[in-house]
């Protein structure tokens, strides 16, 4: 079994300080994901309230399905922005990184559990001035 696994074993090993090279990250993932669970909401509040026919009903469902995986990406780019790209430097020139961070976290919580054109509005904008924060570290 030693000899036939060998070869996986790497020849020299790499170490990095993050998961992706230096560059790559990029909020726009989580912009775009913010930007549809807004427009799902909005699709939504188009439905008809009273006796909604089996396609209003299918459209409801696929609806509600893409906003809350959307609402799961935002969660999950700004995560790997916030750990991964954001440094100490970073916070001293932001010092509520952080808190932004939670806070669309949050945000992309409550859209998941909710249908709030409110709530929607407020991550989309929450997400953009967070790529803006981003952005002006590249500088």
């Amino acid at each position: 079994m030693t000899r036939s696994t060998g070869w996986l074993k790497p020849a020299t090993t790499a170490y990095a300080h993050c998961d992706v090279p230096c560059g790559i990250y990029d909020p726009h993932a989580a912009e775009l994901a913010a930007r549809t669970v807004a427009r799902m909401v909005e699709l939504l509040g188009q439905l008809p309230a009273e006796n909604p026919s089996a396609a209003d009903r299918a459209k409801f469902v696929r609806c509600v399905t893409i906003k809350e995986q959307h609402a799961e990406i935002v969660k999950h780019e700004i995560q790997v922005i916030w750990s991964d790209y954001f440094k100490p430097e970073h916070l001293e020139r932001y010092p509520d990184l952080h808190d932004r961070t939670w806070k669309i976290l949050k945000l992309a919580s409550k859209n998941k559990q909710n249908i709030d054109a409110a709530a929607a509005t407020e991550l989309e904008a929450a997400v953009k001035e967070y790529a803006d924060i981003f952005w002006s570290t590249k500088k």
